[in-house]
């Protein structure tokens, strides 16, 4: 009986294990990838997308062609952004990395 157990046991770790393993690899690489469906359906959408870029850009054109100002009617004004302080933050930075390159070759 104990040997029936033994080798039932060497059977399930080097022939069921990997095979079960190798089962759901095989499961899985074969999901990763587009069907066809999905790759129709993904052409579709970028076809449709192009067309309503293109439809946006000719609005924008005949608006532009018969009132060139509006789209500062339209939205509303950008506040001008400051960047002074995170460059201030970026240049503090810059100059604690040198530093602590200096450091570490000092130390080899």
């Amino acid at each position: 009986m104990d040997d029936f157990a033994g080798i039932l046991a060497i059977i399930c770790i080097f022939i069921g294990l990997p095979w079960l393993v190798f089962h759901y690899i095989t499961k899985w690489k074969g999901q990763a990838t587009l069907t066809e469906p999905d790759e129709k359906l993904l052409d579709d959408l970028n076809e449709a997308a192009r067309r309503l870029d293109d439809r946006l850009c000719t609005i924008e054109r005949i608006m532009t062609a018969e009132n060139p100002d509006w789209r500062d009617k339209c939205m509303p004004a950008r506040p001008q952004l400051d960047f002074r302080e995170e460059r201030n933050l970026l240049g503090k930075t810059d100059e604690l990395l040198a530093r602590h390159d200096r450091l570490l070759s000092r130390e080899d």
